[in-house]
């Protein structure tokens, strides 16, 4: 591990090094075919429901409840996956998760009461795979003391945001364009084909840290460290914004009678995410991430502010951009300082809990938003973002010494491989 450290040290820290980092290429393809359905799970639901009750509230609902269900659990997954290693848990969660849509499909077919939807759509989330923190970890397994991990953060950013992509994309075609259960049938076959395939490469996976197996070394809970709840807080609001540029668009465009120009309209937001990622990850950085996450988070609340004030699309499009362009560095720079606050039997736990809590705020966001839009107007919807950016970023400047790693010293990026003790206060 050593000698790999120092060869990435050595290098410039750039997108071309990171994937040359040895073994990079067996996790990170199947990886991404495992990652697909995170992001058609919850539009996949609501396609099928929506098809065989005619009621977008009931869909929405039973939704919501997946999606719930899947940011409440990941976190006990990644807990798991840290403890016994991540193929031994990978395994039976991708069975039990193909077996638990392939019951909501049925169930959803056959007319079945809206209980027994519910009831089916919890397992199915709680048993969605959280291969995007798998991959994470693996990067943070490999790259442990680098300046290629803030590289990589970038780059597994700009991968969760492809794929929120395509992934919506792909199942509504297969979903409207083949059978209602098309676009939910592919999830389940991804899921299962993609994480069985990710779970054999076990070479990579971190050290699994069997806690009570007499190595003398107590169990963390990732939850338990100060930072990674100060970080867990930040994501919510990022999670708000989410939820709420994606329901306040669909809106907004519907009152404009321009229902047409929804995916352009959020695709250029995402846009702006996935260039910012790019460029974040391309920067050797000689500022620390959390001075970096200071300046970030306010940039986002910034930029959300004069949302609801858009009356035109091309405004919107504009703004939506700026607001994409904020997200990333926000993100990248949280997921990279997990590095140093958790300690690696706690990796994907950690990471778990912080794309748990943007689960989380973009559900509440697009709920709380869907009922201001009903009582006011599409604008009003774009308030969402702000106050979730607003509160976080609160909480966030109040408890700012709680993103400092604690130790004596640690290893911080100075230039292109240039690496030196920085005391922490």
């Amino acid at each position: 591990m050593a000698s790999t450290v120092n060869d990435h040290a050595e290098a410039r820290p750039g997108y071309g090094q990171l994937l040359r980092t040895r073994g990079a290429w067996t996790f990170l393809l199947p990886g991404f075919l495992a990652r697909q359905p995170f992001a058609m799970l919850t539009i996949g639901i609501l396609l099928l429901v929506e098809h065989t009750t005619g009621s977008y509230g009931t869909a929405g609902a039973v939704s919501a409840t997946a999606g719930v269900a899947m940011a409440l659990f990941a976190p006990q997954g990644g807990k798991l996956a840290d403890r016994f290693g991540q193929g031994r848990v990978l395994v039976p969660g991708v069975i039990v998760h193909a077996a638990a849509i392939s019951l909501l499909i049925t169930l959803a077919l056959a007319g079945a009461p809206l209980w027994a939807l519910f009831a089916a759509a919890v397992p199915a989330g709680a048993s969605t795979p959280q291969i995007g923190p798998m991959v994470r970890a693996r990067w943070a397994a490999q790259l442990e003391g680098s300046p290629l991990m803030s590289t990589a953060a970038a780059f597994e950013s700009v991968t969760d945001e492809f794929t929120f992509v395509i992934g919506p994309v792909l199942v509504t075609a297969l979903s409207t364009g083949v059978h209602p259960a098309a676009g939910l049938i592919t999830e389940a076959v991804l899921t299962l084909v993609g994480g069985l395939l990710f779970a054999s490469q076990r070479r990579t996976q971190p050290e699994p840290s069997r806690s009570g197996s007499g190595s003398g070394e107590k169990a963390v809970s990732a939850l338990s460290v100060p930072g990674v709840r100060v970080l867990a807080i930040a994501f919510l609001g990022i999670g708000s914004v989410f939820g709420g540029m994606q329901v306040s668009m669909t809106a907004f465009t519907k009152e404009l009678g321009e229902p047409g120009l929804n995916g352009l309209m959020y695709g250029t937001f995402a846009a702006g995410n996935m260039i910012a990622g790019l460029v974040c990850g391309a920067i050797a950085w000689r500022v620390t991430p959390q001075r970096r996450l200071l300046i970030a988070y306010p940039l986002l609340a910034l930029a959300t502010t004069p949302l609801w004030a858009a009356h035109a699309l091309p405004l919107l499009g504009g703004l939506g951009l700026l607001v994409g362009l904020c997200i990333a560095p926000a993100l990248i720079t949280g997921y990279t300082l997990v590095d140093s606050l958790v300690p690696p039997t706690a990796r994907t736990e950690a990471f778990t809990w912080l794309t748990g809590a943007v689960g989380l705020g973009q559900a509440a966001g697009a709920s709380i938003g869907g009922r201001v839009i009903d009582s006011h107007t599409a604008s009003a919807g774009f308030l969402i973002p702000l106050v979730g950016t607003a509160a976080a970023l609160v909480v966030l400047l109040t408890l700012r010494k709680a993103l400092s790693p604690k130790g004596e010293s640690l290893i911080a990026a100075r230039g292109v491989g240039h690496r030196e003790p920085v005391s922490v206060d």
